[in-house]
């Protein structure tokens, strides 16, 4: 298997990132404030109320599933992200095969970009408030809002396909200029919505009420529905479990200096994914409690417009900071998406690359439903993507000491590794039919899922290698 040794720009697509172009750990640490206290926010706040979750449980069951989200990331991912210093995607072409990893890269890309075209409809609907262009979430899922807020749709996609297309360092620059400014707003939007919402003591606070009037007031027009305590913390956890179990962080990771950047996730767990989320839900508590009538769409349910909650709290320091953190959220997930697209076409540019995972996330964006979505959709690319995680895992800590050969489609030349396609879409296909046909919750399937892979991995190995040995 010959080897592109290029870096195609310092990105070090399909080579060992060497000492020279290590980063501090102030660039994780502004990537993923950046990056987790963002526009998807202002979608999963308002969506665990929607959802019936208790302010008790959210509160407990964010931070529990939190913790382990980083702890995760720091004891999973960073060390084989250290040691191998290489993409997610082409450590799994050495131990899959080329041909085989294109099809996984296509899917990664894919679903990425849906994640960001999410963010990129976030940004649209703030941008729309101040010119009156609203947005209304289709019943169709690809069902299109109007015109006019398809056009903006289109600007916002091309301005962070734009930027994201300059590669991780210009990525981590705007995440470390916007992030600081962007978690006080998150923070302001909380204050300001307890004040109007007149929960301006610990005691109202932790009684709740107008939280509990506010899902009253949504099951009422959306239909009774249920999220519980364990809900939330393996939500908590596994929402981005294709970038700490699936190891795609292995492509962000590979640039660190030290370990200590492996704690990096911390602020924006913290920061986006405890307190920003709570301060959301409090703005669709607040709209409901003082002006009810603007959380209705046009089909009689409540909606939540992301644009329209942060300008009732904050004005336009809110608009500003909902499309700042669209940009934010959307830039390195666009990052991540073209350099699986590369994976496809190895001799295209990761410029190229990310330039068209711009435009599908871009397009994704122009179907509202898409990120209303989202508790459902993040488990559920979790669950395709998760599980590849467990390959490597293996490839790296268990196939020696099992007397097998590692990165073997590198050793052995083979295009497609049998036992990694197995292995992968198996229990993917299985998670898949529980989601869609047997309604489990998507976020439940990604830990199962990552370890029956993870064994079918090990298991076919040993019979394939054996095979290929005794041929």
């Amino acid at each position: 298997m010959s080897e592109d040794t290029s870096n195609s720009g310092g990105e070090f697509e399909r080579e060992p990132v060497p000492d020279s172009a290590l980063l501090g750990s102030g660039k994780f640490w502004g990537m993923y404030a950046g990056e987790h206290a963002a526009g998807t926010e202002f979608m999963i706040g308002p969506l665990f109320l929607a959802a019936g979750a208790s302010l008790s449980d959210l509160i407990l069951g964010l931070l529990l599933g939190n913790i382990l989200a980083v702890l995760t990331w720091r004891f999973l991912v960073v060390p084989i992200a250290m040691s191998k210093r290489l993409t997610l995607y082409y450590q799994l072409e050495r131990i899959a095969g080329g041909s085989m990893v294109k099809l996984y890269n296509l899917v990664n890309g894919l679903l990425f970009c849906f994640l960001a075209g999410a963010m990129v409809t976030v940004s649209a609907s703030a941008v729309g408030v101040p010119f009156g262009i609203t947005f209304d979430v289709p019943t169709d899922m690809f069902g299109l809002s109007n015109p006019s807020f398809t056009a903006l749709v289109a600007i916002v996609g091309i301005i962070i396909a734009a930027v994201a297309a300059g590669g991780y360092e210009r990525v981590a620059r705007v995440a470390n200029i916007a992030a600081p400014w962007m978690i006080a707003v998150f923070a302001a939007c909380g204050i300001v919505s307890l004040a109007q919402m007149e929960a301006t003591s610990v005691t109202a606070i932790s009684e709740g009420k107008y939280w509990s009037d506010a899902i009253a007031f949504v099951q009422e027009k959306n239909g009774p529905q249920t999220f519980g305590f364990w809900q939330i913390v393996v939500f908590a956890w596994l929402c981005n479990g294709a970038m700490h179990f699936g190891m795609a962080d292995l492509s962000i990771f590979r640039f660190a200096r030290t370990k200590a950047s492996g704690w990096a996730p911390s602020i924006g767990m913290f920061l986006g994914h405890y307190m920003a989320w709570i301060a959301a839900g409090f703005m669709l508590a607040a709209l409901i409690k003082i002006q009810p009538e603007l959380a209705l769409g046009n089909d009689g349910k409540v909606t939540a417009n992301p644009g329209l909650l942060a300008f009732q709290s904050l004005g336009w320091a809110g608009i500003i900071c909902v499309v700042i953190a669209g940009w934010t959220t959307a830039n390195p997930t666009i990052y991540r998406a073209g350099l699986a697209f590369q994976g496809v076409l190895p001799r295209s540019s990761r410029t190229a690359m990310t330039l068209v995972a711009g435009a599908v996330a871009t397009t994704a964006g122009a179907f509202p439903n898409l990120s209303a979505q989202l508790l459902d959709f993040v488990g559920t690319y979790g669950t395709v993507l998760g599980p590849m995680g467990a390959v490597i895992f293996v490839d790296f800590y268990l196939m020696k000491k099992f007397g097998l050969q590692n990165e073997y489609a590198t050793h052995s030349g083979t295009k497609v590794n049998i036992a990694v396609l197995i292995a992968w879409l198996l229990p993917v296909a299985v998670g898949l039919y529980l989601i869609f046909w047997q309604g489990v919750f998507a976020a439940y399937l990604v830990i199962p899922c990552w370890i029956a892979c993870a064994v079918l991995f090990l298991l076919l190995s040993k019979l394939t290698q054996t095979t290929s040995v005794e041929t």
